[in-house]
């Protein structure tokens, strides 16, 4: 699954930069095709090519400025964002789905710096340090709710950390599917991402990957408890989380 992750990655990237080559040819061919049009106009009305030539530049040189603008400001006027995360579709997979759904909602306050919020839900059947590799599973299952805040800083480009925490409130069921009783769980992450932006900055997706670690773990039923010791109390992991602009 994490190869298959990461290819993915790869290939956005390969997107992307073939999107951004594109592009810039665009801007020279308008550039080169707005330069001979004036030139041939001036040519016509025998007027003197220096001072047009002299406008000329001033003109290409507010394009690129707006154009540059534009990209390292990440268009500013576009503060809000929601998003979610495309690991959603690991409940559509063989087997007992994870019920995972996640939501969030940001907002920019620089052109590098935001704050979200974010919901989400899941239910795990083994210790979340060794999800996916456990040899041993819980007599049942865990469902929990969160509610969470994060901060996340572009640090070069499009490259950015975040880190985020979430509450969680766990509900434990035993394999009869009858609750047992509940817990308080602190969900805390590290994440290091890139942030592949389209049709002008509005839609993006973020590959990145992320250390998750959860100090605070209380209420365990006993024989869940069990399944959990010696297991860690982190573990890495990729994300691929999607938003729109507005």
């Amino acid at each position: 699954m994490k190869i298959l992750v990461f290819l993915l990655i790869a290939s956005l990237v390969s997107a992307q930069d073939n999107i951004s080559d594109f592009m810039k040819n665009q801007r020279l061919f308008v550039s080169f095709a707005a330069n001979n049009t004036e030139w041939e106009q001036n040519k016509d009305n025998k007027q003197c090519l220096k001072s047009p030539a002299k406008g000329n530049n001033e003109v290409a040189l507010n394009k690129s400025d707006t154009i540059s603008t534009a990209g390292n400001m990440k268009h500013n006027n576009l503060r809000h964002s929601v998003g979610s995360s495309l690991f959603m579709l690991g409940n559509f997979a063989p087997g007992e789905p994870p019920y995972f759904f996640q939501l969030s909602y940001s907002y920019m306050l620089t052109p590098n710096d935001i704050v979200y919020l974010e919901a989400i839900t899941w239910t795990y059947m083994e210790p979340l340090g060794t999800y996916g590799s456990s040899e041993k599973i819980y007599p049942g299952k865990v469902r929990a709710y969160g509610i969470g805040t994060g901060y996340q800083r572009f640090i070069a480009g499009d490259w950015f950390m975040a880190v985020s925490a979430t509450s969680f409130l766990q509900q434990f069921f035993n394999e009869e599917d009858s609750k047992i009783q509940s817990g308080f769980q602190l969900y805390m992450q590290l994440i290091a991402g890139y942030r592949l932006a389209f049709y002008e900055e509005r839609i993006f997706i973020e590959p990145a990957c992320a250390l998750k670690y959860w100090p605070v773990n209380t209420n365990f039923p006993a024989a869940f408890a069990e399944i959990e010791q010696g297991a860690p109390k982190h573990i890495f992991e990729p994300s691929l989380n999607f938003g729109f602009r507005f």
